[in-house]
């Protein structure tokens, strides 16, 4: 009788969390669709102020089960300026949601690595691309129609 108790409770359980993850994923995609990550970047071993950048982010929707989301993003990076779907890794930290990316192949801009904290509507963390890297942090701001 105990083992079926615990059974039951389980799977209660199970049900319970599988919503609870559906509902924080619906959540992530309403909250970064059509916004603007607005802020600086510094490159480490480079004196003087943090210089300025944006991604705009079109659309964001979860590939799936597991941890894969696509970013339909503009990224101004150097003298380009593009829009693409980007693959980007999301891990949770409790109800956090943290930007993974390792050695992430963009098109047309190149390797790129990040981890990124997203949390009440600002970002920050750390990038890297090849042997440069740094800080970057910011505003996650609403796009207005």
């Amino acid at each position: 009788m105990k083992f079926m108790v615990a059974m039951v409770a389980c799977v209660m359980l199970t049900c319970i969390l599988q919503a609870d993850e559906k509902n924080r994923d619906a959540q992530l995609e309403a909250q970064l669709t059509g916004t603007v990550f607005k802020g600086v970047f510094t490159i480490d071993g480079r004196p003087g102020q943090p210089a300025e950048e944006e991604y705009t982010i079109l659309k964001v929707k979860k590939a799936g089960e597991g941890d894969l989301w696509f970013f339909t993003a503009r990224i101004k990076y150097g003298n380009k300026d593009v829009t693409l779907p980007v693959p980007v890794p999301i891990k949770w930290a409790g109800k956090t949601p943290v930007i993974e990316m390792d050695n992430l192949k963009i098109p047309l801009l190149g390797t790129f690595s990040a981890h990124i904290v997203i949390d009440d509507g600002k970002y920050a963390g750390t990038w890297k691309h090849g042997k440069v890297g740094g800080h970057m942090y910011g505003k996650i701001l609403k796009i207005k129609k």
